[in-house]
Formats: C-alpha cells, sequence, structure tokens
C-alpha cells in the first residue's frame, strides 16, 4: 500500500510503498477515507515532539475516518464495512492515519456519525476527545456555568465551545479580529483578545467575579491570564497545553484549581483506550443530534500532496481543519 512515510526530521514526507498491515487480536483493519491533520502531526514532523515518540521512518497521521475492511481476533463490535473514527495512530510508535490502510484498536474508535461526512468526521477526534478530557472529565461542565474557551476558533476550541453549550454552559471565546464572526455563528460570546484586557471582560461578563471555568488551548501568557480571570473558590482552570514554568500564586489567591490534559496517554501507555473509544462515540451521538460540527477547511488534500496540507497548517492559511484523503 501506498503511506506517506516520514524518512527524517525536519524533512518532506515521502510517499512511498510500505507492507500491508495485518490486524492483530481486537484490531480492524481501516480503509483510511480521510486523515485529519493537527498541528502536532507538524512538530512531529519537525522533531519538536519528544513526548509523542515518533522515530523515523514512521508514517504519521493522529486522526482518521474510513470503512472496516477486515476484522481480527476478538473483535464483536464491529463489522466488514462499518465507518469508523477515532484518534489511531501517529504517535508513540504507533503506526498513523496518512496511509491507505491501517490496522487499528477496536478500543480508540467508534462508528462514524451518520450526520457526517469522512472528512468531517477525520477532523474532530483530538480537538474533541482534549475538550472532553477538560471540560467534561476534569471540570465537570454543567448548566448555567459560564465558560471562557481561548481560541474558540481553533482546531480544539471550537469544539469545545460546542460541548459546552450541548451541556447547558454560557459560552464565551476569545479570538482575534478575524475568528469573531466563527465564533458568533457557533453560539459562543466572541472576545477580541487583542483590543481587551482580562479585566476588561471578567468585568463585562461576570461583574468581575471569574469565569467557573477556563480552558485553555493557547498556552504560555494564556495560560498566566486565565489563572487571573477565574471565579474565586469554584473556579476551575484546564489546559493542554502548560508546559513551561508558570506562577501559581494568582490561582492561589482566588482559591481556585487547575487541571491539565495529556490526551496522548492511552496511545503512549495502552492505559485508558477504551475512554477514548467512549468519548468519540459521544462526539458521533452529538453530531448526529446537530449539536457538533467541525469547522472545515476549503481545500482537501491527496495523499500526494500532503506536504501541502502540512504546510497550510505550519504557515496558517488553512481556516478550519486540513484533511488529506489517502485513498482518492
Amino acid at each position: 500500500m501506498r503511506a506517506a512515510v516520514l524518512t527524517a526530521y525536519g524533512t518532506p514526507l515521502q510517499i512511498r510503498e510500505v507492507p500491508l498491515p495485518i490486524p492483530g487480536p481486537r484490531e480492524v483493519l481501516v480503509r483510511i477515507m480521510a486523515s485529519g491533520v493537527n498541528p502536532l502531526d507538524i512538530k512531529i514532523r519537525r522533531g519538536e515532539a519528544a513526548h509523542a515518540k515518533m522515530t523515523p521512518p514512521a508514517i504519521l497521521g493522529i486522526d482518521m475516518a474510513g470503512v472496516v475492511k477486515a476484522v481480527g481476533a476478538q473483535v464483536d463490535q464491529f463489522r466488514v464495512g462499518d465507518e469508523v473514527f477515532g484518534m489511531t495512530g501517529g504517535v508513540g510508535g504507533v503506526a498513523g492515519s496518512l496511509a491507505e490502510l491501517a490496522a487499528v484498536d477496536t478500543r480508540l474508535i467508534a462508528h462514524k456519525p451518520k450526520a457526517l461526512s469522512m472528512n468531517q468526521a477525520a477532523a474532530l477526534p483530538l480537538g474533541f476527545i482534549t475538550s472532553w478530557e477538560g471540560l467534561v472529565d476534569r471540570a465537570g461542565v454543567a448548566a448555567g456555568q459560564q465558560v471562557l474557551i481561548h481560541g474558540g476558533a481553533g482546531g480544539v476550541g471550537f469544539l469545545a465551545v460546542q460541548i459546552a453549550l450541548s451541556r447547558g454552559a454560557q459560552v464565551f471565546a476569545t479570538g482575534g479580529a478575524s475568528s469573531q464572526e466563527a465564533i458568533r455563528k457557533v453560539g459562543a460570546t466572541p472576545i477580541d483578545y487583542t483590543t481587551r484586557t482580562v479585566d476588561d471582560y471578567v468585568d463585562e461578563y461576570t461583574g468581575g467575579e471569574g469565569f467557573d471555568i477556563i480552558v485553555d488551548n493557547v498556552g504560555g501568557d494564556t495560560l498566566d491570564a486565565s489563572f487571573a480571570a477565574v471565579k474565586r473558590y469554584t473556579g476551575h482552570v484546564v489546559s493542554a497545553l502548560g508546559w513551561g514554568t508558570h506562577s501559581l500564586a494568582p490561582l492561589s489567591f482566588r482559591g481556585a484549581t487547575y487541571s491539565g490534559v495529556f490526551t496522548l496517554m492511552p496511545l503512549l501507555t495502552g492505559r485508558g483506550r477504551e475512554h477514548h473509544g467512549h468519548i468519540v462515540s459521544q462526539a458521533a451521538a452529538l453530531a448526529d443530534s446537530g449539536r457538533l460540527i467541525p469547522r472545515m477547511n476549503s481545500t482537501t488534500f491527496t495523499l500526494d500532496k500532503v506536504n501541502d496540507a502540512h504546510a497550510a497548517v505550519e504557515n496558517g492559511s488553512a481556516t478550519g481543519k486540513v484533511v488529506v484523503q489517502p485513498n482518492v
């Protein structure tokens, strides 16, 4: 089969003929119809993501949607012909989805939402899982809470907004000037972080009390600002980018709490994979109920154009989720 192979860090992916994967116990062989491109894929290709543990030669691609072509032993929940999706590889030494076929662990996948195309389904897993782990598993988002999502028009933030809305929260989201309309259309109150200070929007929207939950999808100074914008005593900040050195004093002085999310853990360790399968099944249910849809880039790419797809994410020219179609 054909696959996009990382042969050396910092170099373009190479289209190569590689051996066909054989599904093992609890695995299915999937014909990959769509592979979502994440910023993490770019970091892995550059050799800047040691925590993802992919050593060349390697097939990248974390998210996928496709059709089951064969099932391994001990598989009873999926059949040949089923449409599935999930976050299935591209880290931890597990072959990814930038290939015509992949053998994937059934614990990591769910049936594709009927309401979405293959491309749309492949745009969901990493961003949705990250958002769900933060908002639902860690922060316990509930109806009536005021939730602030940083980077609300991004691949993760756009999905986080929809999860919070689906659970009855009042949602606010930060973004630049070009993101305001997308945030408004999805149902959140947009905040232009380039023209508003933290104190400004905390005062306007919470009366100075702070937000019940803040989801940081940016890291750095944005995470520091979140510690100063969360509600006293009961507020919770959650971040998937809590790296580097941060002062916890502003958070401590508000009596608030913090959680980190490391979405790659089940792929890296093999533990907790069933929960990821459960989460993507929740994504399918939300999508089929009309309450979840990804923001898509206007251009899709074939496997031969995979480096153009990476470039669109890397240079910021993409205006939504970028998807590669390995079997087109």
